[in-house]
């Protein structure tokens, strides 16, 4: 683990010369890793790419998975953006980045399994320039229908691990953020059980900066972060390598569970809970998600945007599980954030 203080710290480092091409090589071969694991997971379905480029500035290469043996549909993207005029989302959150022409670019992935009882998973890794600002950002978060604790232990503690080689605070809080940002307000319920997230991290070392809309003084996460500090110390390289490890832990946090689940036998009325599940899926990503109003804001490609909604999903007015049923279950536990690292059978 990479040793740090936690004084606070009030200036922001440059980042080096060739942080952009870096980054930019580093996104496209996290995109082919995951695209070749889970086409072997999978061991029917193939990613068929779909090359776009944006009349502003920059492109990237859209991968989806139609009808395979597992993923009913899955998309892995890349893309890399540029321009002088910054979207009103990111003037709101950083305003001394106004005047300076930005890049961004990033890795995101959805995939929405055909059997219920295999979990839908997000992911998205992404860097952001704009003059004097710049910071990283993303995370990996896991949307059951028909969930068991141990894969949730396996999940988190599998982050965990990735995080704590980098610093020993970093899944304590990006963990809450997590269970802070997927949480569909008018629900007044989680997308799923979490995993990490983090925005907005550079040198300046606050770990849950408040700078952002929608961010709040009196979160479980905000006030971990006050706890902890300011991280001083951290550089630009530290940032880069702890971001590099979180995308290179989705496939041991992720196949396994699968492997485990993709075989349970399921009938109609799993499938059509799986569906009534799914439309918590868009309701978030067309109300809430970040990724999604930068990309529109910014004029990006409309379908790879879109690519993360699932390709059948249903609305029921007034649904309430059994109760005692395992849909009651997924209510009554596990959209609500529980401490799933230290979760132990009977526990």
């Amino acid at each position: 683990m990479t040793a740090f203080s936690t004084e606070v710290s009030t200036s922001q480092a440059f980042p080096p010369s060739d942080s952009r091409e870096r980054v930019s090589h580093w996104m496209k071969s996290l995109q082919n890793k995951i695209c070749q694991g889970l086409e072997q997971l999978d061991g029917e379905g193939k990613f068929q790419q779909d090359n776009w480029e944006r009349a502003e500035g920059g492109g990237g290469r859209s991968r989806v998975m139609k009808e395979g043996r597992i993923f009913e549909q899955g998309g892995v993207g890349f893309s890399e953006v540029w321009g002088k005029d910054l979207p009103p989302s990111i003037l709101v959150q950083r305003p001394e980045a106004a005047g300076h022409g930005f890049y961004a670019t990033g890795t995101s992935m959805v995939l929405h399994p055909r059997n219920p009882y295999v979990p839908t998973v997000h992911l998205n890794y992404r860097y952001f320039e704009a003059g004097p600002v710049w910071w990283f950002g993303g995370g990996i978060d896991l949307t059951p229908y028909y969930p068991f604790a141990e894969d949730a232990q396996h999940f988190h503690a599998t982050l965990k691990n990735a995080c704590d080689a980098h610093h020993s605070e970093y899944y304590n809080t990006f963990k809450l953020w997590c269970d802070e940002y997927f949480y569909l307000k008018h629900r007044g319920e989680t997308r799923g059980i979490g995993g990490i997230f983090f925005d907005y991290q550079d040198t300046q070392g606050v770990l849950y900066p408040i700078s952002y809309p929608g961010s709040q003084m009196d979160t479980a996460a905000a006030q971990h972060s006050q706890a902890v500090g300011s991280v001083k110390g951290r550089t630009w390289e530290d940032l880069f390598a702890f971001v590099q490890d979180c995308g290179n832990a989705f496939l041991p946090a992720y196949v396994p569970i699968v492997e485990r689940r993709n075989d349970i036998a399921y009938g109609e009325h799993q499938r059509n809970f799986q569906l009534y599940r799914r439309g918590r899926y868009v309701e978030f990503n067309l109300v809430y998600d970040r990724g999604t109003i930068f990309g529109l804001q910014t004029n990006g490609r409309t379908e790879s945007i879109l690519m993360s909604l699932p390709p059948m999903v249903r609305w029921e007015y007034g649904y309430q599980p059994e109760p005692g049923s395992p849909e009651a279950s997924l209510y009554d536990t596990f959209l609500k954030p529980q401490d799933w690292v230290n979760w132990r059978p009977n526990s």
